[in-house]
């Protein structure tokens, strides 16, 4: 399958339309199931808001510049999960963490 071309020297205006044949963007939005769930096409800008990427994540996934000119399915497929789930990841602490500073005034004000 092919990478995305150069993205960081793409202008921020356009980046969002970049798409090539048979890169990781096409293979996921010939999925059915990923279609059925929202996945609008195989362009940068739609995949990146499917599945939750930074900038900095897209790059490190989709890029020629850091993949080359074509990688492996399951190479883009497993750099997708741990970006997903290093992002679930910080969101579960974040959670926690916020838990923790509103609950421990609020059982103060039940104690007390």
């Amino acid at each position: 399958m092919y990478s995305l071309g150069d993205i960081e020297f793409q202008p921020r205006e356009t980046r969002h339309l970049m798409r090539a044949d048979d890169s990781p963007l096409t293979v996921a939005y010939n999925d059915p199931v990923l279609r059925g769930q929202g996945l609008e096409s195989d362009r940068l800008g739609d995949g990146v808001a499917f599945f939750g990427l930074s900038e900095g994540d897209a790059h490190r996934i989709l890029c020629s510049c850091l993949n080359g000119r074509t990688m492996e399915a399951s190479t883009a497929a497993r750099r997708v999960r741990a970006s997903v789930n290093q992002r679930g990841q910080k969101m579960l602490a974040l959670g926690i963490t916020t838990g923790l500073v509103l609950a421990v005034p609020a059982m103060a004000l039940l104690v007390g």
